[in-house]
């Protein structure tokens, strides 16, 4: 029910913020409940989604297998594992600090609301964008007990990125949604339109690490990091057109997992090697 790669995509991009935080490497007991936090909540919010969405999953005949329509796993379990979940981040954020543990209900209240915004708008692509790109905002506050404005510039490069990766992904349930009565961008602006409305958000999530760059005067290995980002984005779109998708889980999970990784490696690289 859980895949690896769902942490994947949104846990390089929280390293980047703990990095920048703590420019450099955050402190070891930091680190580990940095990440027991991303990978609970994480958890929580995939395993919430398939119960939210186990009708619509069983309905679709590209989802009817999944754990809980093929009655793998019963909703009693699966509930119970949402709370253990969230009961385990909001642990690791009391272990970090009292911001933390403060605004620990907000985010898990945001990783929540994406599984319902498919049912009212269109956009529901941003809400999951937003829920990840919390995440490296989520970091730097677990290292430095504050706030820092700067830190929304990947906040919102990491919304722009997730929320064009999942427009991509929805064109395939395109019309699905349309008979179901989903809302996505693919099935408002059709597919066609929905592919350059995913290239306009990657484009925005580019620009947002150049500002980033810019804001925390990072060197030219974190450039080269951006540059190969951008290859890499180029590529993922090369896999796909509105004619022929069948390469859409490679653009999906196996090129956007390469994406965080890479860029994460940069900027580590050119913090680390600035010191």
């Amino acid at each position: 029910m859980i895949k690896w790669e769902h942490s994947v995509f949104a846990l390089p991009f929280a390293l980047c913020g703990a990095m920048l935080a703590a420019n450099g490497v955050p402190g070891g007991p930091q680190l580990l409940w940095i990440v027991v936090a991303m990978v609970s909540a994480r958890s929580a919010a995939m395993a919430f989604n398939r119960l939210a969405d186990a009708s619509i999953d069983a309905a679709n005949p590209r989802t009817r297998t999944r754990a809980l329509p093929a009655g793998t796993l019963t909703p009693a379990f699966v509930t119970w594992f949402v709370v253990v979940s969230c009961g385990i981040f909001v642990l690791a954020a009391w272990r970090l600090n009292r911001l933390a543990l403060a605004l620990s209900p907000v985010a898990l209240a945001v990783l929540l609301l994406y599984s319902y915004s498919k049912r009212f708008t269109s956009w529901s692509h941003l809400f999951l964008g937003f829920g990840l790109g919390m995440a490296p905002a989520a970091a730097w506050i677990a290292v430095r007990g504050s706030f820092d404005p700067r830190i929304l510039l990947l906040t919102a490069a990491v919304t722009f990125w997730v929320a064009g990766f999942d427009v991509l992904y929805a064109c395939q349930d395109y019309a699905f949604d349309t008979h179901a009565g989903l809302h996505s961008v693919p099935r408002y602006f059709g597919v066609s339109r929905a592919l350059w409305i995913a290239r306009l958000f990657h484009l925005l999530m580019l620009v947002l690490l150049v500002g980033l760059v810019a804001a925390f005067g990072l060197g030219k290995l974190a450039v080269v990091g951006v540059i190969v980002v951008m290859l890499l984005l180029a590529y993922e779109h090369c896999l796909v057109s509105a004619y022929n998708l069948s390469r859409l889980n490679a653009a999906f999970f196996t090129m956007n997992g390469v994406i965080s990784v890479v860029f994460f490696l940069f900027l580590a690289g050119d913090l680390l090697l600035r010191r």
